[in-house]
């Protein structure tokens, strides 16, 4: 498992970006959803502030309301948790904004993609990590953040480099001896992280029947976790570039969570070969509901083709929870 971890802090490559300004949406963006031509009310980005269980300390969290969410009074709206990579970690307060490089907040803020959820996104503890002497995360400028224009998106980080060509590679089929997740990840801020759930549920109009987490590289492994502790809550989950341990799968299989599983064909900080077991898992408890794609082609940044596409949210929209 350290072979993993080193692997995963060696690749990894995390910044982040938000503004709390209101800005009007381009309307030339593919869309999730049907407008009319009566008037709307643009979307906005709000941090929302949190006493952490962790430590006790101060923090904030990210709440993203979507196009149409003010001018739609009685609509209830999908909720997706998103959960960041190893390299966005910081302390919630003027760090907060790193966490917003890739995945579907950065999709719906910066690159003004018309998503029809309610995003949750937290920022993960440092838990010491700035003092390991990993180049991503010492050598992180806030200046690099891109900012969401006033007229148009900025310009997309060049995919990662990668080395070596496309391959099969043989699968593990026990992990018996693998720990079932990576060092100081998500699982450490459990309690906040269904404090925010119920919070937003409370305060902003959800349709919890439609309430979904999702989550890249560490945060991968997180919406594993959480799935698995909280198998009630999530209509839909998909874990980008992060596999689930075998010992995760028994509550996701007796609830049929539906799941979506993405991988790098080409990823070198969480090799394709520590995905199989799991899956393989839940389809011998009887789960029928389990996707797994593979971008053969890609690297760790796979999650750039996954979250800036349709087909992920257009797959989540299509579940929901049994009343």
């Amino acid at each position: 498992m350290k072979k993993i971890a080193l692997c995963l802090i060696a690749t990894s490559c995390l910044f982040l970006v938000c503004s709390n300004n209101i800005a009007q949406v381009s309307t030339k963006k593919v869309s999730l959803v049907h407008h009319s031509k009566e008037q709307h009310s643009v979307e906005q980005l709000m941090r929302e502030p949190y006493q952490s269980s962790v430590d006790s300390s101060s923090r904030e969290y990210f709440v993203y309301l979507p196009r149409d969410y003010h001018s739609q009074p009685d609509k209830k709206w999908p909720v997706m948790l998103f959960l960041h990579g190893n390299g966005e970690r910081g302390n919630g307060l003027d760090e907060l904004d790193f966490v917003m490089m890739q995945g579907p907040l950065h999709e719906a803020w910066v690159q003004k993609k018309d998503l029809p959820f309610i995003i949750i996104s937290p920022q993960l503890h440092m838990f010491g990590w700035d003092k390991k002497g990993i180049a991503y995360i010492d050598n992180r400028l806030k200046d690099n953040i891109p900012k969401r224009l006033a007229h148009g998106v900025p310009k997309r980080k060049p995919a990662f480099k990668i080395n070596g060509a496309m391959q099969r590679i043989a699968s593990l089929k026990d992990l018996s001896d693998v720990a079932s997740l990576l060092p100081q990840g998500w699982e450490m801020l459990e309690t906040d992280l269904i404090n925010m759930l119920d919070s937003v549920q409370h305060k902003y109009r959800v349709n919890v029947n439609k309430t979904y987490i999702s989550g890249l590289s560490y945060g991968g492994f997180g919406t594993w976790y959480m799935a698995s502790k909280y198998p009630k809550r999530f209509a839909a989950i998909a874990a980008v570039v992060g596999w689930g341990h075998p010992s995760l799968m028994a509550p996701i299989a007796k609830h049929k969570i539906p799941v979506w599983v993405f991988a790098g064909g080409r990823d070198s900080a969480v090799n394709i070969k520590y995905f199989y077991a799991g899956l393989n898992e839940l389809e011998k408890l009887g789960h029928d509901d389990v996707r797994f794609t593979v971008h053969e082609d890609k690297g760790h940044d796979a999650w750039t083709r996954v979250y800036s596409g349709d087909d992920l949210y257009l797959w989540l929209l299509s579940h929901q929870l049994d009343d």
